[in-house]
C-alpha cells in the first residue's frame, strides 16, 4: 500500500516538473519510431482500460460478498438466539421432569437441549469466522487506498493522453499505471479467492461439528455394567452414553455422567430404537 502511494506521488511530481518545462508539441512525431511508439502506447492504453474494468468488477463483487456475509451474520445471530432459547426450554423441561409415568421424554429433552446448545455454539463460531476471515478483509480492501491510488494514477494518465502532452511523460506514467493496476488486480483476485475458500471451509467445519453433535444423541445403556478397573465405566439401564470410539474387540470408549472410560459396546443401543420400543410398550 505504502509502495504504491509513494510510487504515485513520485510520478505526479515528475509529471508536474516536466509539464512546467516542456511546451505542448503539435508535430514532429513522424517516422517509423513514432509508429512503433504509437502502437506500444495504444496497447498500453487498451491494457489499462481492461485492468480498470477488471478491478472495478472485482471491487463490486467484493462489496456484494461483504453485504451478503453481513446479512447472513445478522440472520444467523437471530437463529442462534432462537436456538439458544429452544435449548434452554428443553433443558428446563428435562430437569423439571413433571411426567408421572416415566422419564423417557425428560431425558430426551435434556439430551436435545445439550446438543442444541453445542450446535448454536458452533453456529456462533461460524458467524465469527465469517466476520473476521471473510467480511473484514474484503471490506478493508474495498475501502483501502491501493485500488484508489492505482485508479487515480490511471485516470491521470488518461487525461495527459487526451491532452496530447509530452510523449515521454505519457509513456512513463502509462507504464507505472499498468504496473500499479496489475498489482492491485492480482491482489484483489488472490484475496477474494482466499476469503471464499475460508468461507467454505468454515461452513464445512460447522456442519461436520453439528453432525458429530447429533451423532452423540443416539446411545443409551440397555444393560447395567459394573466397572472392573479405573479405565472402565459404570453403566445403569437408561444411562445416556456419548460414544467416542468403538474398537474391533467389542469394547467402546465413551462418556457417561461426566466420566470417561471403556465399556462393552453391546451394553448400549441406539437411542431411537430404545425410545421406539418404550413408546410401543406404552401404546400396547
Amino acid at each position: 500500500m505504502d509502495a504504491i502511494r509513494k510510487q504515485a506521488t513520485k510520478i505526479r511530481e515528475q509529471v508536474a516538473k516536466q509539464q512546467q518545462a516542456v511546451l505542448k508539441q503539435f508535430g514532429g512525431y513522424g517516422g517509423s519510431d513514432s509508429v512503433l511508439t504509437d502502437e506500444a502506447e495504444l496497447q498500453q492504453h487498451q491494457k489499462l482500460e481492461k485492468l480498470f474494468i477488471s478491478t472495478r468488477a472485482g471491487k463490486h463483487f467484493q462489496r456484494d460478498v461483504v453485504r451478503s456475509v453481513e446479512g447472513y451474520i445478522v440472520t444467523g445471530s437471530k437463529q442462534v438466539e432462537i436456538g439458544s432459547k429452544l435449548s434452554e426450554d428443553s433443558r428446563k423441561y428435562g430437569a423439571d421432569n413433571t411426567c408421572t409415568s416415566g422419564n423417557t421424554l425428560s431425558k430426551a429433552a435434556l439430551s436435545y437441549g445439550r446438543a442444541r446448545a453445542q450446535m448454536e455454539k458452533e453456529r456462533g463460531n461460524l458467524l465469527k469466522a465469517l466476520g473476521t476471515q471473510v467480511a473484514e478483509p474484503l471490506r478493508a480492501m474495498v475501502m483501502g487506498t491501493p485500488l484508489e491510488d492505482a485508479r487515480h494514477l490511471a485516470q491521470r494518465y488518461d487525461r495527459i493522453r487526451q491532452e496530447a502532452e509530452s510523449q515521454s511523460n505519457m509513456a512513463v506514467l502509462g507504464k507505472e499505471a499498468v504496473v500499479a493496476m496489475a498489482s492491485v488486480e492480482s491482489q484483489q483476485q488472490r484475496l477474494t479467492l482466499q476469503r471464499l475458500i475460508a468461507m467454505v471451509e468454515s461452513e464445512c467445519t460447522f456442519h461436520q461439528r453439528v453432525l458429530q453433535i447429533l451423532d452423540q444423541l443416539v446411545d443409551e445403556a440397555v444393560f447395567s455394567y459394573q466397572a472392573e478397573s479405573d479405565v472402565e465405566l459404570n453403566l445403569s439401564i437408561g444411562d445416556y452414553v456419548v460414544i467416542r470410539k468403538v474398537s474391533n474387540n467389542g469394547w467402546a470408549e465413551g462418556e457417561c455422567r461426566g466420566k470417561a472410560g471403556w465399556f462393552p459396546f453391546g451394553y448400549v443401543e441406539r437411542r431411537e430404537r430404545v425410545l421406539a420400543s418404550k413408546m410401543t410398550a406404552v401404546v400396547f
